[in-house]
C-alpha cells in the first residue's frame, strides 16, 4: 500500500502534513470511528480524502452543498483521482460516467447530499457498490441545538448501522452542547475518537462595527483593499444585488449570489469567483460552506450573522492558505430585532428557541466585546489560552465604565414588573413616560418609575443589549419576548458585583427613525412573531399558503388588540365564523397561553350579540339554581335552551314556556326576561 506521505505529495503536492491532520489521517485510515473539529481552511478534507486512497472500497462522502461537492469533485480528478457526485446539478453525461466507474470498481470517492439517503434505494445501491467508509462533511447539520440543522443528517446513523462501516465526522463550528448532539445522532451514543484542533486562525483580522451608514462603510472597507478577493454576507437576496451594483459603481470588479438565482446563474457566479483574481462577491449564506478559494483576502458581514457559529464560519473563507486577511462585522439595532424574529417566529419547541435566543446573546456579546474579540470568540468554543494582537479591540482599546447602577436599575425595573415586559416598556418606565400601557398597569407608581432619565431611549437600548451581550437577560419565548434575567444577573441586581459596560456604543446610540414602518410596535412584535409560527405551523400541516389561514394584517390586529376569548377574538377583522371556530383556540393559546373553554353550543355564538346574553343567562341561573332563598331542588336549563332564549327577538312569559317547560318559566322566567329587556 502506497504511504500516506508519498499520496500526499504526488496526490495533493504538499511536503507536509498540516498541524494535527497526521493523527486524524492515520485514525480514519485505521476504520477508528473519528470526530474531528477543526477550524474552517485547517485541511479538513485531506483527512477524509487522503484515507479514502489508502482504503479498499468506496468512500461515501456526505455533503450539505452542491458547490462544495462540485469543487471538491473537480480538484480531486484534476489531481488524478476517480471521484464522482450524485447530485441534483448533475448534468446526465456527469450521472452517466458516476455510474460506470462504480459499475467497474473504479471509484473512490462519491458525494452525496444528506437529502439522497431519503430514497429508499440509497441503502441498497451503497451496499452493492462497496462502500468501506462513511464520511461526514459539516457534522454540526446533524444538530438541531446547533446552525444550519438539515433534518436529513439524521439519517446518516441509520446509514452506519445498515453499511456496519466506520464513520468519520468532520466540523468547524460546534459548540460542546452541539458535539453531544453529533456523537448520539451520528455514533448512536458512543464516543469516537475525537481530535479537537482548536479554533483559532490567527491570520484574521477581527473588527466589529455599530452600523452608520452601512453602504458607505462596506464600500469604504472595500476600497482600502480594491484588487483583493472579498465577501461581503448580506441578510437579504436584494441586499446582495444592490450592494453589488454600488460595488460595480465604484469600480470593483463584484457580482451577487443568492439562493434565489436560476442554478446555472449560480454555478457561472461560482466559477467566475473561483478563477478570477480581485473578484467581489455580495452573497446570502448560500454563498457558505462551497467556497474553497484559497486566497480570499477579506470577508465583511452588510448585516449581523444567525450566531457565533455562522459567523466563525463564514469569516474562516477568508485566508485559508495562511496569509493574513481581515474582516468587518456591521451590526445595528434592526439586525437583532430580525434575528430575534426568526427565532420567534420557528416552530423549535420552547427550549430550543431560549437556547437561540442565549447563542445570539453570545453573538451579541462578541460585538459589544470590552477586550480582545479573539479571546471572547476562542472563550465560547472552550478556548482558554488565547493570544491575539489581531483584532480591532488589541489595536484600539474600547472606552469603558462602571455601568452596575444603570444595570441594577433595569433589572429592577424588570423584577417589579415580574418579567413580563421587554425592553420598550421597561425603558419607558426608567424615562417615565405617560403611555397608555404605564397607566393601565400602574407601573408610575413603581420605585423605579423615572430613575433612569440620565439616558434617553436610545441610550438605554444600547444598555440592554450589552446587558443580553453578557448574557443577563434573554427574551422568553412563553412570554412573547419578556425578559428573563439569568442565574448571571442575580449578584448585579443584589450588589453583590459590578459590570463593566462600554461607553462609545452608549454614548454613539441616537434616535433613528426606522427606514420602513414596523408592522407592529417594539413591545407587539415578539407576539406578532409567536401568531406568524402558529399560522406557519397550522399551514405547513394543512399544505396551504400561510395566507389561507389568517393574512398578515389578522395577525397584526390580534398582536395589537390581544383578544381573550372567542368573543373578542370575533370581532378582529378576517376572523369569520369557520376559521373562529377551525383556528380560534389555537390563536388564543399563543395569546393568553390556554385556551378558552366554552361549550360547544356557546361557541357558535361566538361574536354575536346573543353570546354575551348567554352569558347573563347562565350567571343569573346559576343564581336561581336553588331557587330565590337557595333551598329548592336544583334545576336548570340545558346549553340548547338557554341558546335559544338568548337569541329570542320578543321573548315573553308564553314564549319562554313554549322553550324551557312549565317549572323552568316558573323558576327562571322573570329573571331571563329582566336580562333579555335590558339586552333590548
Amino acid at each position: 500500500m502506497t504511504s500516506a506521505a508519498t499520496l500526499l505529495r504526488d496526490v495533493f503536492g504538499f511536503d507536509d502534513f498540516r498541524p494535527g491532520q497526521q493523527e486524524i489521517v492515520d485514525a480514519v485510515t485505521a476504520g477508528e470511528n473519528t470526530l474531528a473539529i477543526m477550524p474552517t481552511g485547517g485541511g479538513k478534507s485531506l483527512c477524509f480524502q487522503l484515507p479514502a486512497l489508502m482504503r479498499d472500497g468506496v468512500t461515501v462522502v456526505i455533503s450539505p452543498l452542491i458547490a462544495l461537492m462540485r469543487d471538491q469533485v473537480r480538484a480531486l480528478q484534476e489531481a488524478g483521482v476517480n471521484a464522482g457526485a450524485l447530485t441534483s446539478g448533475n448534468t446526465p453525461e456527469e450521472t452517466d460516467a458516476v455510474w460506470t466507474a462504480l459499475e467497474r470498481g473504479e471509484l473512490k470517492l462519491l458525494y452525496m447530499a444528506p437529502e439522497r439517503l431519503g430514497a429508499g434505494s440509497a441503502i441498497g445501491m451503497l451496499r452493492r457498490i462497496g462502500v468501506s467508509l462513511i464520511a461526514v462533511d459539516e457534522a454540526h447539520c446533524v444538530s438541531q441545538w446547533g446552525h444550519d440543522f438539515r433534518p436529513d443528517y439524521l439519517r446518516i446513523g441509520e446509514l452506519r448501522r445498515a453499511l456496519d462501516v466506520p464513520l468519520a465526522a468532520f466540523t468547524a463550528t460546534a459548540d460542546a452542547e452541539t458535539q453531544v448532539e453529533i456523537v448520539q445522532k451520528l455514533f448512536d451514543g458512543t464516543p469516537p475518537r475525537a481530535f479537537l484542533r482548536g479554533f483559532d486562525r490567527p491570520n484574521i483580522h477581527l473588527a466589529f462595527a455599530a452600523k452608520n451608514g452601512p453602504r458607505a462603510q462596506i464600500l469604504n472597507f472595500a476600497a482600502a483593499r480594491k484588487g483583493q478577493s472579498g465577501i461581503v454576507y448580506c441578510g437579504t437576496r436584494a441586499k446582495t444585488e444592490t450592494l453589488a451594483h454600488a460595488l460595480r459603481e465604484a469600480g470593483h470588479s463584484a457580482i451577487h449570489y443568492h439562493g434565489g438565482m436560476e442554478a446555472e446563474d449560480r454555478r457561472i457566479a461560482e466559477r467566475r469567483f473561483q478563477q478570477e483574481d480581485g473578484l467581489i462577491v455580495a452573497a446570502t449564506v448560500a454563498f457558505g460552506m462551497g467556497v474553497d478559494k484559497p486566497d480570499i483576502r477579506w470577508v465583511a458581514h452588510a448585516d449581523l450573522p444567525k450566531s457565533i457559529e455562522s459567523y466563525y464560519q463564514e469569516i474562516g473563507r477568508a485566508g485559508r492558505d495562511g496569509a493574513p486577511a481581515e474582516t468587518l462585522t456591521l451590526f445595528g439595532p434592526e439586525d437583532i430585532k430580525l434575528r430575534r424574529s426568526q427565532i420567534d417566529e420557528g416552530l423549535a419547541p420552547p427550549e430550543r428557541r431560549m437556547a437561540d435566543h442565549a447563542r445570539l446573546n453570545a453573538l451579541l456579546g462578541l460585538a459589544e466585546a470590552l477586550e480582545c474579540r479573539r479571546k471572547t470568540l476562542l472563550g465560547y468554543f472552550g478556548e482558554a489560552e488565547v493570544s491575539c494582537g489581531t483584532c480591532d479591540l488589541c489595536d484600539a482599546p474600547a472606552d469603558v465604565f462602571d455601568g452596575t447602577t444603570a444595570v441594577r436599575k433595569a433589572l429592577s425595573a424588570m423584577l417589579r414588573t415580574d418579567e413580563w415586559f421587554g425592553a420598550g416598556h421597561l425603558i419607558d418606565i426608567l424615562l417615565g413616560a405617560k403611555t397608555e400601557k404605564i397607566k393601565q398597569r400602574g407601573h408610575d407608581s413603581l420605585p423605579t418609575y423615572g430613575v433612569g432619565k440620565e439616558y434617553s431611549k436610545g441610550q438605554w437600548q444600547a444598555v440592554f443589549r450589552q446587558m443580553m451581550g453578557h448574557d443577563l437577560v434573554r427574551p422568553d419565548p412563553d412570554r412573547h419576548g419578556a425578559l428573563r434575567m439569568t442565574d448571571a444577573a442575580l449578584p448585579i441586581l443584589r450588589d453583590e458585583a459590578k459590570i463593566t459596560l462600554r461607553r462609545d456604543t452608549i454614548a454613539a446610540a441616537v434616535e433613528r427613525r426606522p427606514a420602513i414602518k414596523e408592522m407592529v410596535s417594539e413591545e407587539n412584535a415578539p407576539l406578532l412573531s409567536a401568531l406568524k409560527a402558529k399560522r406557519r405551523g397550522l399551514a405547513e400541516a394543512a399544505r396551504v399558503p400561510a395566507y389561507v389561514i389568517f393574512p398578515d394584517r389578522t395577525l397584526i390586529e390580534m398582536a395589537e388588540k390581544r383578544p381573550n376569548n372567542l368573543d373578542q377574538m370575533a370581532q378582529i377583522s378576517g376572523v369569520g365564523a369557520k376559521k373562529l371556530d377551525k383556528f380560534g383556540d389555537a390563536f388564543l393559546e399563543v395569546i393568553n397561553g390556554e385556551a378558552a373553554a366554552l361549550h360547544p353550543t356557546r361557541r357558535k355564538l361566538a361574536g354575536k350579540d346573543a353570546g354575551a346574553i348567554y352569558d347573563q343567562l347562565l350567571a343569573v341561573q346559576a343564581d336561581l339554581a336553588r331557587g330565590s332563598d337557595g333551598t329548592d331542588k336544583p334545576l336548570s336549563c340545558s346549553a340548547s335552551q338557554l341558546a335559544k332564549v338568548a337569541q329570542l327577538r320578543n321573548g315573553d312569559d308564553a314564549a319562554l314556556e313554549r322553550l324551557l317547560g312549565d317549572r323552568k318559566a316558573e323558576r327562571f322566567g322573570p329573571a331571563f326576561l329582566d336580562v333579555l329587556r335590558d339586552a333590548g
